[in-house]
């Protein structure tokens, strides 16, 4: 290792030591590195093969493991696979000294953090697992990959794994656990009201109530009853008392959706609320507190309607305090999959069916598509076909798709048989995984079939794992 600058400290978690293991098959090296960080602050152990390392993994947790890439009999892509499908937020870095970053490229393809070629200075080794560690650090708070939070916290319900869908959940978590309001906004369709949930289910209100109001839905001469209740009397239909949602939400959470639909005249009420926590129902004049908090959504631009007049400056910077925006369908098309395989699953239970395969070829169409509708179109239509599907076998009707779907102008060409178009995905889904196989996370599970079934079309569809290559 080459001399560097004084070391870089890490920040210990409150939980003791950062957990590091060093993977290299030649002793100097290896050694070197885990004194470089154990001096550093760090708990260090030591592996002298691939195998070695799996073990290690297996008996214990690490939270960086820094690996040697060319080791025989098992590389250090061997053991990246294997770290990652033991614990997948363990982060790792590979080493290289081979004068070129290619095999690093293609081990950060792969799921690696980062690398680092032989020989390396103190401080860019230090600077490296720091980052790592502030890496992993986020992705177990925000539980990115761990299915058992998504279900603790009901959470399961946003499904996806895309760079859009990591960035809202990271969002969902950091404003979840404080008082602030919230302003939802996206299309029609795209869960609005899933985020909304999620993030009540995260607050310390979870245990409270969760009311819903939709603006839209109510005219507009009843929707200040609806908010704030009314006494008996009160107008004419008015035969009892009624509580209103801020009552109802009392330490709980209201969620008002199309918030933009809201009259101007009854804005400086809800305003009101929000600023003095305060109300009173229709035909009353005692004042009511509440400590409900809101969670407004709109699929329309605030902005531009406080500019046209029709919304209230004031009101809308009271509502836009933490702003998350659900991106459409179309714009994380590499969820549709996940979504497709979850209702698929939902509805089939729900009918007491099974479904156990889901062609490529529709897979392939469904991902095309643009979904004006987003999530719920695509809901409806897969609900729609669990009650078609006769047999384990998904019947997709995408026929009634053809006349609005978006695809390439090369895509016929590209699909000139259907085999091969099976056999991309399969493929696609298999390098996904890491040629994981079977599990939650395996290919046959993002394929939506089972292990058994995905390992039957690999063998008529001549699909073997890769060799490695020294």
């Amino acid at each position: 290792m080459a001399e560097g600058s004084e070391a870089v400290a890490p920040q210990l978690p409150s939980g003791g030591k950062p957990r590091v293991l060093v993977v290299d098959d030649q002793r100097n090296m290896r050694t070197t590195t885990a004194f470089v960080l154990q001096q550093a602050g760090y708990d260090v152990a030591e592996a002298e093969s691939g195998e070695a390392a799996l073990a290690r993994l297996l008996a214990e947790p690490f939270e960086v493991v820094l690996t040697d890439l060319k080791m025989a009999p098992l590389d250090g892509l061997a053991v990246l696979r294997g770290a990652l499908e033991i614990a997948p937020a363990t982060q790792v870095i590979v080493m290289t000294g081979f004068g070129t970053v290619e095999s690093a490229v293609a081990a950060m393809q792969q799921g690696a953090h980062d690398y680092v070629s032989k020989p390396f200075k103190q401080e860019e080794l230090l600077v490296r697992v720091q980052r790592a560690l502030e890496k992993r650090r986020l992705l177990v708070e925000v539980g990115l990959y761990t299915d058992e939070f998504r279900q603790r916290y009901k959470l399961d319900a946003l499904v996806g794994r895309s760079a859009a869908m990591r960035e809202l959940l990271t969002r969902v978590v950091r404003v979840a656990p404080t008082e602030v309001t919230v302003l939802i906004t996206g299309e029609s369709g795209t869960g609005k009201e899933l985020v909304a949930r999620a993030i009540h289910q995260l607050s310390a209100r979870r245990d409270n109530a969760f009311v819903k109001l939709n603006c839209a839905a109510i005219p507009s001469g009843l929707l200040e009853s609806e908010l704030f209740g009314h006494e008996k009397g009160a107008f004419t239909g008015a035969i009892s008392q009624r509580i209103g949602r801020f009552e109802l939400a009392n330490r709980g959470t209201v969620f008002l959706d199309e918030v933009g639909e809201i009259p101007l005249d009854l804005q400086p009420k809800l305003l009101r609320v929000l600023q003095e926590r305060e109300f009173e129902r229709l035909g009353s004049t005692r004042t009511l507190r509440t400590d409900a908090r809101l969670i407004a959504a709109t699929n329309r631009d605030l902005a531009a309607l406080v500019g046209e007049q029709k919304f209230r400056e004031d009101l809308f910077y009271r509502l836009n305090v933490f702003p998350i925006h659900v991106p459409p369908l179309r714009q994380r098309r590499e969820d549709i999959p996940m979504l497709v395989r979850h209702f698929a699953q939902q509805f089939a239970t729900r009918m007491k069916k099974s479904i156990e395969t889901i062609p490529s070829e529709t897979m392939d169409v469904l991902t095309q598509y643009d979904w004006p509708g987003n999530i719920r179109e695509l809901q409806n239509l897969i609900e729609r076909a669990v009650i078609l599907s006769a047999g384990p076998t998904l019947d997709v009707p995408v026929t009634a798709l053809n006349g609005r779907r978006t695809l390439p102008a090369h895509h016929d060409h590209q699909m000139a048989t259907l085999e091969q178009a099976e056999r991309r995905h399969i493929i696609g889904a298999l390098e996904g995984t890491r040629w994981v196989i079977g599990g939650p996370n395996g290919a046959a599970a993002r394929l939506g079939m089972k292990r058994s079934t995905l390992q039957f079309r690999m063998r008529k569809l001549g699909i073997f794992r890769p060799v490695q290559q020294h």
